[in-house]
């Protein structure tokens, strides 16, 4: 086989493995990129040469593929300036007669700004993140108007520009703007309607569309994101079971996952890139057990974990990336504590943490084994009353939870060995009811 010379490409084209026809068809490989803040990112192909993207949104390879060639687009430079780690995904494969635009490159840092949900308040606590230690302090002017009621979930969009507010009182989403040097928010315009009892929200990793989970009406509500303005997408909002109460989107933004709380089942759903409409695939819903009221999938697009709060328990999944399915891990679901809340995934695919809430007001973390996606306890560590969500911050670092009957946010560090360790000054005052965190 003889390979075409890279010196007849240009710098930002994708080098070809393998022969093609020189005058048939030829094909880009393009993608999106989010959340880059710093500066100095690289992208290169798989011989090594280069492209340097210049903002957040979409970008393109510049040369011309031949039907049966080979790509692979990966970091060749991190961001500085602040530091940032870039991830591919969806970055290689084989060019099978059209274009590649699925590319996704997603850069993140140590997170700097948490906002909380504080259910009964009406508004969003802001802090600034310490980098050095994970302790919270408070925004000038936080707590800040939501605009709406009973917010209840909220999420960043992939940027770090735009907060959304799931408000479950008055039935609608809003939308603060986030200042990137002092984390102040700024609402804007008026909320977006929904479905009844909004409860749960997601993006997916293109940052093109915002999922809203209607628990009382039980659809989901889809809109596309255009500089945080929303646009609900046609034939929304989607059937998808009995009380949807929490959403994730897989990391390479295919699939939709909505845990039924009154289902104890996961629906799954393939998501149209391009208009944003959701249709359930083969073999959903999959079982869960009563309660099921939170999920996490891994960063590797591998396992998926659902909290059932009724059973007390936690589901394992195998998760097939190509077509959403999940498939039970042997020996689940495992005993997680009383009335286990809430789950998430550290970033790099090695932990699960869950909040025990009730009687046990826990939060626990959970070794991943990597051939099989069981779980193993590793540690546990008292909350405050009712914790009742748990993020993670994007270096995982830092275990952030929200506790709902206490009123205020405990923090932890984790250590070699997966275990939590609270954060000095630990835990820090939120708003009344607080009931939702997410990290910029």
């Amino acid at each position: 086989m003889k390979f075409l010379s890279l010196m007849t490409m240009s710098a930002a084209a994708l080098a070809l493995i393998g022969c093609h026809d020189q005058f048939g068809p030829t094909y880009t490989v393009s993608g999106t990129l989010t959340g880059l803040i710093g500066s100095g990112l690289v992208l290169a192909d798989n011989s090594g040469d280069e492209f340097s993207p210049g903002a957040n949104g979409g970008f393109v390879f510049g040369g011309g593929l031949g039907n049966g060639d080979a790509y692979s687009v990966t970091v060749a430079t991190q961001p500085s300036n602040p530091a940032q780690t870039c991830t591919v995904r969806n970055g290689s494969g084989t060019i099978d007669k059209a274009d590649v635009t699925n590319v996704i490159v997603s850069c993140t840092q140590t997170g700097r700004f948490a906002y909380v949900a504080n259910q009964q308040s009406n508004d969003i606590s802001a802090y600034a993140i310490d980098s050095a230690n994970g302790q919270l302090f408070a925004i000038d002017d936080s707590p800040f108007a939501d605009g709406g009621t009973t917010p209840t979930a909220l999420v960043v969009d992939p940027d770090g520009q735009f907060l959304y507010v799931a408000n479950n009182g008055s039935n609608n989403v809003s939308v603060l703007s986030i200042d990137s040097s002092t984390g102040e928010l700024s609402l804007m315009g008026i909320p977006t309607p929904t479905g009844s009892a909004p409860g749960a929200v997601a993006i997916d990793p293109t940052d093109q569309y915002l999922f809203v989970a209607n628990l009382a009406s039980n659809n989901v509500s889809v809109f596309s994101i255009n500089a945080g303005v929303l646009t609900e997408v046609a034939d929304s909002p989607f059937a998808v079971g009995a009380e949807p109460a929490s959403l994730a989107v897989d990391p390479n933004g295919n699939f939709l996952y909505v845990t039924n709380f009154n289902g104890a089942n996961v629906g799954v759903f393939a998501i149209d890139l391009g208009t944003g409409t959701l249709s359930n695939i083969s073999g959903s819903p999959f079982a869960a057990a009563s309660g099921a009221i939170s999920i996490a999938i891994d960063p590797t697009d591998a396992f998926a974990y659902i909290a059932n709060e009724a059973a007390h328990s936690i589901s394992e999944y195998s998760l097939n990336a190509s077509t959403g399915a999940l498939t039970a891990v042997s020996g689940s679901p495992i005993s997680a504590g009383s009335n286990v809340e809430f789950v998430a995934a550290d970033p790099a695919g090695r932990y699960i943490y869950a909040a025990n809430v009730s009687a046990v007001n826990q939060v626990a973390s959970y070794s991943i084994a990597p051939a099989s996606g069981a779980l193993t306890e590793l540690s546990t560590v008292a909350a405050g009353s009712l914790p009742i969500c748990i993020v993670v911050d994007p270096s995982g670092q830092f275990i952030y939870a929200a506790n709902y009957d206490s009123g205020d946010i405990s923090a932890y560090t984790v250590n070699a060995s997966g275990a939590l360790v609270p954060v000095q000054g630990s835990p820090f005052a939120a708003g009344t009811e607080p009931h939702s965190i997410a990290i910029d």
